[in-house]
């Protein structure tokens, strides 16, 4: 199976989430929860992350957090490893305990942080586990920690819960649940709207920061055994072609004007058309929109001809 690209860096910040195997209750007891959220504490003091919330569901758990040094993959790895060691070893059991390898999306500001927070803490309520008035008494929430000052080390509020115009005190963790329960009310009707947002892609924030830390990362990982075999997201692939684009046609001296200029058959939007899919594996769909080409049916019979006549038809 392809291994997801991790993008990791000093204060890198991620919703991390994953699901029991099948969908498997496997925090159904409060035993396996009570050891998840123990193994999470070893975790978060031996790599010193920041964790800023979590919740531990039936078949799920959320974390958000932020890592001074770039180790997601490590830390994670120590986690989910120690636990299914604990937790198989408690229950006579072998198997894997998640299905497959954890999301982790990365998150461009405080805002985006905090908004997941929100997300995270308000997940018993939405599950129907709790009732509103009892969303802070809910054993495994970091919201339940915060509130009776009963957290452990490396879990902060400090960089998202001041984005609320809140300090990390008793009266302003009352008014938190206050805002919470009110965002529930409120946003009823597109809450599913809120999920996809939040549990999807690979990162929230904007385009241009997406695309430089994409740059970034795979500069990094280029020429690297790690990169053999990594799975790209739609939506990386798609920034990754743009920006190999933009250095083709800068070595090509040629302009986006041009490119949108020039008649959809040029030869030299052909053989960049070629070439990109060829190296990059860009979709022919993509290749159609980007360079202008027309429809995805004539450049698969452009990329056709130009590899007839050059002796790949591969």
């Amino acid at each position: 199976m392809a291994r997801k690209l991790r993008i990791q860096f000093p204060g890198a910040i991620y919703h991390v989430l994953n699901r029991g195997n099948y969908k498997s209750d496997i925090f159904a007891d409060q035993g396996a929860a009570h050891a998840f959220v123990k193994t999470l504490e070893e975790a978060v003091e031996r790599f010193g992350w920041r964790l800023g919330a979590y919740v531990v569901m039936r078949n799920h758990y959320h974390l958000t957090f932020q890592t001074p040094e770039p180790n997601l993959s490590a830390g994670m790895h120590w986690l989910q490893c120690t636990f299914a060691t604990r937790f198989n070893r408690l229950r006579n059991e072998r198997g894997h305990l998640f299905q497959g390898r954890y999301k982790a999306i990365l998150l461009e500001t405080n805002t985006d942080w905090a908004r997941v927070a929100d997300y995270i803490h308000l997940n018993p309520v939405r599950a129907g586990i709790v009732a509103p008035d009892q969303l802070t008494q809910f054993r495994w929430s970091s919201l339940t920690r915060y509130s009776k000052s009963q957290r452990f080390n490396g879990l902060s509020s400090l960089g998202w819960l001041q984005i609320h115009g809140l300090q990390d005190v008793e009266q302003d963790w009352l008014r938190y649940a206050d805002i919470l329960l009110q965002k529930h009310t409120n946003s009823s009707s597109d809450t599913n709207d809120e999920r996809v947002a939040l549990t999807s892609g690979w990162a929230i924030g904007s385009t241009i920061w997406k695309e430089q830390t994409l740059q970034g990362a795979l500069a990094e990982m280029k020429d690297s055994p790690r990169s053999e075999g990594l799975h790209l997201p739609r939506e990386m692939l798609q920034i990754k072609w743009r920006l190999r684009l933009e250095e083709e046609l800068k070595e090509l001296s040629k302009s986006a004007e041009e490119l949108m200029a020039d008649r959809k058959s040029a030869g030299w939007k052909v053989a960049l058309a070629e070439r990109l899919q060829r190296e990059t594996g860009a979709s022919t769909i993509w290749l159609a929109e980007s360079l202008h080409m027309g429809q995805p049916s004539s450049v698969r019979a452009y990329l056709w001809k130009y590899r007839k006549n050059h002796g790949n038809t591969t």
